[in-house]
């Protein structure tokens, strides 16, 4: 997965929650590592912190199925994720215990520094919630 390969390294950024009108619902900052280790494992670690001093840290642990995709299996969350082109990867997951299945589609720009993200929160097929991230790379 030479896309995701790209992906290594500190990010920085922005989640701004949008209900189905474009009305916000959340905003808050976000510090994320992504990274390969070894053949098969891809692990991602998100920090994010909200103007009111609540923090939460999340950990992703991936597995490398073969044909380009990649599953992860949390005690929150279970989804698989793939490369579409030279600079689009597309992710699906759902929640544990809910009827709340998100997508998401990540762009890294050409120059590998920027990259914009757009989840959509579908509940009995009816988007409830999106959500629009802008992140730069940081190291």
């Amino acid at each position: 997965m030479p896309l995701l390969a790209r992906h290594e390294g500190e990010w920085e950024g922005e989640y701004r929650h949008v209900g189905p009108g474009g009305e916000p619902i959340d905003r808050h900052r976000v510090r994320m590592t992504c990274e390969i280790r070894g053949d098969a494992v891809y692990h991602q670690s998100n920090r994010y912190t909200w103007d009111d001093g609540r923090s939460e840290v999340h950990e992703f642990p991936g597995t490398y199925l073969g044909g380009g995709r990649c599953a992860f299996d949390t005690e929150r969350l279970k989804g698989e994720f793939w490369e579409l082109d030279d600079s689009t990867i597309y992710l699906t997951w759902q929640y544990k215990g809910q009827d709340l299945r998100l997508f998401e589609l990540i762009v890294l720009s050409e120059d590998g520094n920027s990259r914009s993200r757009v989840w959509q929160w579908l509940r009995d097929g009816v988007c409830v919630r999106r959500t629009l991230i802008d992140e730069r790379r940081i190291g």
